[in-house]
């Protein structure tokens, strides 16, 4: 029966696009088949209330909230665990960790790889606290990094990374908080594959609290919303804003330009997730980081030769992150921006990253959450406020209007610009070509994300519809065909569509975090322990 239905579902979800493909104008299609219905859910997942004149989405209110709960119960974490995360990344504690209690028996490999954990790749299932570092920042740093913080700045201004800042300190607690569950509630497959994730730590963690049947709901929402931000943000943002650098770059504005970019992608990612090959996962995740090498290094190189511009640039920041002149909504609609698109950068609160650090080679789950906290920082702290110097610094000339924003897009000298290709007009205007490098790099980051992304969803799809074969062939071939969507989509229906699914996680997530905070908490103790002793042992 549930077979069946899932057999019904997948051709009642591949009917429009077969449609489409028939009776050409696939891109029109798209859009128009696609924009109501993210309507629909960003009004939904956006609600607002009305503060101070302004309406202030809800998610927004519960995301600052929480965070900021976490940095003051777990005793601000986000700075008194700094040293201590980099110590257990450098393998200072590695002797504490230990062998974990849950992988003492062989994992079943094929071709040397964990079938079924792409997220960290060839170290079946057991990966150092580096490793998991690495692995979910692959999901993270990337096209949040270069297209996210050119939206954020184009709508509110350069105050938006003040914001932005704040928030990437803020999520690390929550961070913190989420891996540390998502170590702690993992489970075991019959194979030895690895699950974990909100979804477990919402249903077996609050089932000891006495709210099973709450903690199900929870887990059950959480991952249909799962599903949904792999095909949006994990998916059609990556694919729309890699393909548009690619037309921009071969100067195309043809829209099956972007339906066979994405196509060829699709294609590309169906070898990995399909075929179950991981070499060219093993090829980028060499790649990927080299990538994020070179584009930090051509963004230093920028501020550095504009030094003198810098404190005009931080000036700019200060002022409009607390007055929001000329943009909608004043400073209100400057925070709106920067907080939505650093959670949309960094995931933190969204507890997607917790499914690939629950895999960690580790018995105490607090030292992956020190880990995880790393991630906003590096994210957001400072990738992403590089971003924003450059576009901010590149925009001193007045080259557009804070503001004056159209599908997320602004005119730079008689030309729409929006997302990547906004900044890398800023890098292009003090290295000439870069756009080049930068398209390689974004279809790298683009394709190193849907890789993780479908991982999270996998594990979200086969937690609602059981492990069988069809369940998997069936979310495969979606997300495939999602590729393709996002490709030829709008920015502004990507966008809004990426933000609604993504955020809509947060609900059931805090939730759980907050209730399930003093399990976090004894983590942390057992963990400080056993680094002061020096002890192996997991009590």
């Amino acid at each position: 029966m549930r077979k069946n239905a899932l057999l019904l579902l997948l051709s009642l979800i591949l009917s429009p696009f077969m449609a489409f493909a028939q009776e050409g104008g696939l891109d029109e299609k798209i859009n128009g088949f696609v924009q109501p219905a993210t309507d629909w859910i960003a009004g939904v997942v956006f609600f607002a209330v009305n503060i101070g004149g302004l309406d202030v989405p809800i998610v927004l209110i519960v995301l600052i909230a929480a965070a900021s709960y976490f940095t003051i119960y777990f005793g601000f974490p986000n700075f008194t665990r700094f040293k201590l995360a980099i110590d257990v990344v450098r393998g200072k504690y590695d002797n504490v960790a230990g062998e974990p209690e849950v992988l003492d028996k062989d994992i079943i490999t094929r071709d040397g790889d964990n079938p079924d954990t792409v997220a960290i790749e060839g170290h079946h299932g057991e990966v150092t606290a580096f490793q998991a570092l690495t692995a979910a920042l692959s999901a993270t740093v990337g096209l949040g990094n270069i297209a996210g913080v050119a939206i954020a700045i184009a709508i509110g201004g350069p105050g938006a990374t003040f914001w932005m800042i704040l928030a990437g300190i803020l999520g690390m607690a929550s961070k913190f908080t989420e891996c540390t569950l998502g170590v702690k509630y993992r489970e075991i497959g019959p194979d030895g594959t690895v699950y974990g994730g909100p979804m477990y730590y919402l249903s077996k963690g609050l089932s000891e609290k006495g709210m099973a049947g709450f903690g199900k709901g929870l887990a059950i929402f959480y991952a249909i919303m799962l599903v949904g931000g792999s095909f949006g943000g994990g998916n059609m943002f990556q694919a729309n804003q890699a393909a548009a650098q690619f037309s921009s770059l071969f100067e195309s504005t043809s829209g099956w330009v972007g339906t066979g970019f994405g196509t060829v992608v699709a294609l590309l990612v169906a070898i990995v997730i399909i075929g179950g090959i991981k070499r060219i996962g093993k090829v980028t995740e060499k790649v990927v980081p080299f990538m994020v090498g070179i584009y930090v290094l051509a963004a230093v190189i920028i501020l550095i030769t504009h030094a003198s511009w810098i404190p005009a640039a931080i000036g700019q920041i200060f002022e409009g992150a607390f007055t929001g002149a000329g943009i909608a909504g004043g400073m209100v609609g400057v925070i709106i921006q920067g907080f939505k698109r650093a959670a949309f950068s960094n995931e933190a609160g969204v507890g997607s990253a917790s499914v690939a650090h629950s895999a960690v080679k580790t018995k105490y789950p607090a030292s992956e959450g020190v880990v995880a906290l790393l991630e906003p920082f590096i994210d957001t702290v400072i990738v992403c406020t590089m971003t924003a110097l450059v576009i901010i610094i590149y925009n001193m000339n007045g080259a557009f209007e804070y503001g004056a924003v159209t599908g997320n897009s602004v005119v730079v000298n008689g030309e729409s610009l929006g997302g990547v290709n906004l900044t890398a007009a800023a890098f292009d205007d003090v290295l000439p070509g870069f756009s080049y490098v930068l398209t390689l790099a974004v279809i790298l980051f683009a394709f190193s994300t849907m890789l993780s992304w479908s991982y999270y969803g996998l594990q979200a799809w086969k937690f609602l519809f059981g492990k069988s074969k069809v369940a998997d062939l069936s979310y495969k071939i979606l997300f495939l065909l999602f590729i393709v969507v996002g490709a030829a989509a709008s920015l502004g229906a990507v966008v809004d569509f990426s933000d609604a699914m993504i955020f809509a996680m947060i609900f059931p997530n805090m939730i759980g975090l907050i209730i399930l905070a003093p399990k976090v908490r004894d983590e942390v103790r057992r963990y400080l322990t056993a680094i002061r002793s020096g002890s192996l042992d997991s009590k």
